[in-house]
């Protein structure tokens, strides 16, 4: 037997030879590769590298804006915010514009993240692409651009990614001034005085106060007194807040943004000043 299984091995002709030889070397594949075994568990494999690209989700506001205060007057709005951006505790950035006019009768002030605020300004600014695109004779209102913000705001909200924003949104509608609010949740509202940050507890009191004792509107000038004095206030009491601040008027006739003023202070009390050492 041996014998003729050597002379059938030198009788083949090469291409059996090496059919028979790779026949014998080929390992059937597994039907499931990578799959556990019998009785087993599979075993999961977490990638400890880190991600090739960076975290984009605002989780803690880098350089913000403080407070944005808006009241109503008769026959408009009157809008101001200081002009600077805190690294922190740091008063880093001293000419920070926080105050932009979308179209010709809305205009946007913001608190907080000022990256976040210029991706929103960013979105203003293709909304007003897009209006003047569509050519069809409708300008964008401020109840518009005020809801759009809202959708914006939340949208984002929803994907737990917000923007890190306070956005007041002041302008004539109808005949009619219009104030209103939306943060980063999507939360919104209008109301005749809105103050954002800090400013919603020191200086919105102040602002409704004026307008109580007034028992209406109150007249252009008087929107400007309790605003500068709001504005002082803040950079008395406010850290984050700075002696230099700018002032928006919206009116029928169009918005006007003035250049940043300074806040006339007096500090001849300092010294008496006890209880804070």
């Amino acid at each position: 037997s041996t014998q003729a299984n050597f002379a059938a091995y030198f009788t083949m002709t090469p291409t059996t030879m090496a059919f028979r030889e790779n026949s014998a070397m080929a390992v059937p594949a597994p039907l499931w590769t990578h799959g556990p075994s019998p009785g087993a568990f599979y075993p999961m494999s977490h990638s400890t590298s880190a991600p090739s690209e960076p975290r984009q989700h605002t989780t803690q506001p880098i350089v913000t804006g403080t407070s944005v205060l808006a009241v109503k007057f008769d026959g408009g709005v009157i809008m101001a915010a200081d002009t600077l951006g805190s690294y922190g505790s740091l008063a880093r950035f001293r000419d920070v514009s926080r105050l932009v006019k979308v179209g010709d009768r809305t205009l946007v002030g913001a608190g907080g993240d000022i990256a976040d605020y210029h991706a929103v300004k960013d979105l203003l600014d293709g909304l007003e692409c897009e209006n003047y695109e569509a050519d069809d004779g409708h300008d964008l209102t401020p109840k518009a651009v005020h809801t759009y913000l809202t959708r914006v705001m939340y949208n984002r909200r929803t994907k737990m990614n917000p923007l890190w924003n306070t956005l007041l949104v002041a302008g004539i509608q109808d005949g009619t001034p219009f104030l209103g609010l939306t943060d980063k949740l999507g939360v919104a509202f209008a109301e005749d005085a809105i103050a954002t940050g800090y400013g919603a507890y020191i200086a919105l009191p102040l602002l409704r106060d004026a307008l109580e004792r007034k028992e209406g509107p109150l007249t252009k000038e008087e929107a400007l007194t309790e605003m500068e004095k709001c504005m002082k206030v803040l950079f008395y009491r406010d850290a984050r807040s700075l002696n230099r601040y700018e002032v928006a008027t919206i009116t029928a006739d169009g918005i006007e943004i003035q250049e940043p003023r300074p806040v006339e202070t007096d500090w001849s009390i300092a010294n008496m000043v006890r209880g804070y050492e």
